[in-house]
């Protein structure tokens, strides 16, 4: 088959690449028909390198067609429609049935000290095949696929995988007051969703932050408050205060992560630990604060004493450091981590109707042939061409 694989740092290639297998019982493999490019795969594309091998297959947005069912699957048969999501578990472990998901126990990944396992993403997360490819393995195919309805396009559906669950989580974990004011930093696919979910659910003002004339066009078009952070800059805080009567906003929405802009010693930070041999900046990454902290920062600034940080942006230091005197002083709540994307499947799937309140259908930007993966890639890095959100058709 074709796949998109990792071959070093911003260097991705379309191999032909070995079919996938039933290998356990309860394993199923999907024809992929519909597969994302996420920011996280930016992170794989510039910074994780070390903890990548080439040949790697990326990927964790994908849904299609069952083709193959293992002998121990009941709940699926060949010919189903499914969404993948991109947590690797199990739905039977303690940590799957309290809703964490991205914490199951069957597939955490212990030797890296880290959580369950995800399709497409690097040893820290189990090295799993990703979903940027004609076919994929799934394993638990009674309890991991999501099954949908054949007919409306996979627009409909295919951000059950990720985007849709991600943001959904960001807005539950920022827990909003019926009519308060929640900002959004970062207006990516999943700072834009989560600001439409925001609305959605009744905050009575949505304040939306980012740089990218785009991406805050569609915000603005969508109901956000949009604040051009080329415009505010350092002061984008007072300015939410402003908004605020003067207090901040009730929640953030932390949606940027590692890779901010605005932190230039954090960047060079980065850029030397990638000329680092892979075992010598694995350790780096592992042991030193090497994220960018401009987006945490701004957002311990312009949330309101009491209020809540909800963190959606993907983060890889180990000693990053944060303003804990203000965070204690403002006793703000903090909530993060990898979205649990079974726990909110059900609250999300009603709304994936003919009526799209989410505004699902349309949300790519564009639709590319696998075969141009690569040139996605480097198109999305740079934000060009107007891309905000992709979609990959085997």
């Amino acid at each position: 088959m074709r796949a998109l694989t990792w071959h070093g740092k911003r260097d991705v290639r379309v191999d032909t690449v070995p079919d996938p297998k039933i290998e356990e019982p309860t394993d199923v493999v999907v024809r992929i028909t519909s597969t994302g490019l996420c920011g996280s795969d930016l992170h794989l594309y510039e910074f994780f390198g070390p903890f990548l091998s080439p040949g790697d297959i990326l990927g964790h947005e994908p849904m299609g067609i069952v083709e193959e069912t293992g002998p121990e699957v009941t709940a699926l048969t060949a010919g189903d429609r499914v969404v993948v999501p991109f947590n690797v578990s199990c739905g039977d472990c303690w940590m799957c049935r309290q809703g964490l998901q991205s914490q199951c126990e069957t597939t955490q990944v212990r030797n890296e000290g880290m959580g369950a396992s995800l399709f497409g993403y690097t040893k820290l997360y189990g090295q799993i095949p990703g979903g940027q490819a004609e076919y994929l393995r799934v394993p638990f195919g009674n309890t991991l696929p999501v099954k949908v309805p054949h007919g409306p396009n996979d627009e409909r559906f295919v951000y059950l995988s990720d985007v849709l669950p991600t943001a959904w989580q960001a807005v539950a974990y920022a827990d909003v007051p019926d009519g308060g004011t929640v900002a959004v930093l970062g207006l990516g696919p999943i700072g834009e969703m989560a600001a439409r979910i925001a609305l959605h659910q009744g905050a009575g003002q949505v304040i939306g932050v980012d740089l990218v004339p785009e991406r805050l066009i569609r915000a603005r078009e969508h109901g956000v408050h949009v604040l051009d952070m080329s415009e505010y800059g350092d002061h984008v805080a007072e300015e939410i205060r402003r908004l605020t009567d003067g207090r901040g906003a009730d929640a953030v929405i932390e949606a940027v992560g590692m890779e901010a802009h605005g932190a230039s010693a954090a960047e060079a930070a980065q850029r030397l630990v990638g000329l680092l041999p892979d075992s010598l900046a694995e350790k780096a990454m592992q042991r030193a604060g090497v994220d960018r902290m401009t987006a945490f920062n701004t957002a311990v600034d312009a949330v309101r004493r009491g209020g809540t940080i909800s963190i959606a942006g993907v983060y890889g230091g180990a000693m990053d450091p944060v303003p804990m005197l203000t965070m204690f002083d403002k006793q703000i709540q903090l909530r993060m981590g990898q979205a649990n994307v079974r726990r909110w499947v059900d609250d999300i799937l009603p709304l994936l109707n003919d009526d799209d309140p989410l505004g699902v259908e349309g949300f790519a930007t564009h639709q590319l042939p696998l075969d141009q993966a690569p040139q996605a890639y480097e198109t999305f890095q740079a934000k060009d061409d107007h891309m905000i959100k992709t979609l990959l058709i085997p």
